[in-house]
């Protein structure tokens, strides 16, 4: 069988000696990229046409009578052909492949004819063998200098085709759903976002509440549930309105430091928890006397962090005690369980370090009722890692501290009023006890949307795309407009 293989640095110099060699009956069997350039492999049309003529003659052979049934020739020129054609196309190498398994067949019947001709041949039938249609012939081909050459692999055996499930599995189909709702998320954003801009009003009060630090997923809650006929002054109470319904304060009960009870004040390192069990410390021993107040720490692993409480103990006449692990901890509420208040003063852990379960295991006790101090001048993020980090079931009670020390305490707001926590109180200081005020929803609300000073953090009106292109709503039942 005449193929021969043709190397040129382009596909067009080598298709041209194929053509040259071959004539217009030029049929290409492959070509692929080599180091020196392309490699083609060409044959002739005449190739084919030799292999119908064996064929024929082949077949003529078996049907004229023989006292000795012929033999399959493993040896054959078929099948040598095939060796040579292995990097042939796959129609190509489909159809030699057709034509030997023919020939086997058609020579198994006839050795086996005389003996089973009444019955049907012991072996299964094989499937009729279909010829490809011809492979076009490579007559006046042109490629254009600047496309790759077309890599051919060898043909693998081809695995039978897998039976479709009836039904999808619950992975994809769960997949689907939530690529469903992301599409449409995505198209709800865009469509408010664009009828929010065209209402001057609405868009004013948007930059206004991201520019005070408010997340988006918050404004756009707000702003979806905002009535379209309000003025600008109306459109703004209403807004300041609904923050201040939605962050739930202790106003409606006792203070903290009244209504008494066990605190272990938990949060990350530097949010001032032990000064903050200090103040409401002195405001129990202040009202209720030092003898109704209990101080216990389990900061044994800050640098003077018993020496800290136990200063400000000395200061209000309160005796600081130390517990070092569970057993210690319960043998101390026990001894201090007909005081008025407990405060338990923690190790400041952050959201991802390891020691954070054994505080929490530690602190799980039935009587004891946490207090999450956050810093009120964190960066929105930073607060909520740190509130689902100590999020636990029942009620969230809150401490903002800090608050004369934030630039914006919008972050803040929005992290509780999300969270859906209960503020119990705001430290403005640092001074014992005296730095301290209950929680007022409404004063927080008026603090944080008041026109603060110009920052390079603060967003355009042309920006508004960029954070609103990302956000979802809020769950329904968060928030109450």
């Amino acid at each position: 069988m005449n193929i021969q293989r043709f190397t040129a640095p382009t596909a067009r110099e080598a298709l041209a000696k194929a053509r040259m060699a071959f004539g217009d009956g030029t049929l290409i069997l492959s070509n692929r990229p080599t180091a020196s350039g392309v490699e083609v492999v060409a044959t002739g049309e005449d190739t084919l046409e030799a292999l119908d003529r064996n064929e024929e003659a082949r077949q003529k052979q078996r049907q004229t009578p023989s006292k000795t049934a012929p033999s399959v020739n493993p040896d054959s020129q078929v099948i040598e052909d095939t060796a040579q054609l292995a990097m042939s196309t796959l129609s190509f190498q489909d159809y030699v492949r057709e034509r030997m398994l023919r020939r086997r067949h058609e020579a198994l019947a006839v050795q086996t004819a005389p003996a089973q001709a009444p019955q049907e041949l012991s072996e299964p039938p094989a499937r009729a063998p279909i010829r490809p249609a011809p492979m076009p012939i490579a007559r006046n081909v042109s490629v254009a200098p600047d496309i790759a050459p077309i890599q051919v692999k060898k043909a693998a055996p081809r695995a039978p085709l897998a039976t479709p499930s009836a039904a999808p599995s619950q992975g994809i189909v769960d997949e689907l759903h939530a690529m469903k709702t992301l599409i449409e998320d995505r198209f709800n954003t865009l469509t408010w976002l664009g009828q929010a801009r065209q209402n001057p009003i609405q868009s004013n009060l948007m930059l206004k509440l991201i520019r005070s630090g408010y997340s988006p997923a918050l404004a756009r809650t707000i702003m979806e549930r905002m009535p379209e006929d309000l003025n600008a002054a109306d459109a703004t109470r209403w807004v300041m309105d609904v923050l201040t319904r939605n962050l739930r304060t202790d106003a409606a009960s006792s203070a903290i430091h009244e209504q008494g009870g066990t605190y272990a004040l938990v949060g990350a390192t530097g949010v001032g928890k032990t000064t903050t069990a200090a103040k409401l410390a002195g405001l129990c021993a202040r009202t209720y006397g030092p003898a109704s107040v209990g101080l216990i720490t389990l900061d044994t692993y800050r640098v003077g962090a018993h020496e800290q409480l136990r200063a400000y103990g000395r200061m209000l006449g309160v005796v600081a005690h130390l517990a070092h692990d569970r057993a210690a901890l319960q043998d101390l509420l026990g001894l201090l369980s007909n005081k008025k208040m407990v405060l338990i003063d923690t190790t400041g852990i952050a959201p991802n370090d390891p020691r954070k379960r054994d505080m929490m295991d530690t602190l799980d006790l039935p009587e004891i009722h946490r207090l999450l101090v956050l810093n009120a001048g964190g960066h929105g993020d930073t607060l909520d890692d740190m509130v689902n980090s100590f999020k636990t079931t029942g009620l969230q009670q809150t401490i903002l501290s800090k608050t004369d020390e934030a630039a914006k305490i919008g972050p803040a707001l929005d992290a509780t009023i999300r969270h859906q926590l209960v503020l119990r109180g705001v430290t403005t200081g640092q001074k014992v006890p005296e730095d301290w005020e209950r929680a007022d929803a409404s004063n927080l609300v008026a603090m944080s949307m008041r026109a603060p000073a110009k920052s390079a953090f603060d967003p355009k009106m042309t920006d508004l795309g960029f954070f609103f292109a990302e956000s979802t709503r809020m769950q329904p039942g968060q928030l109450h407009a």
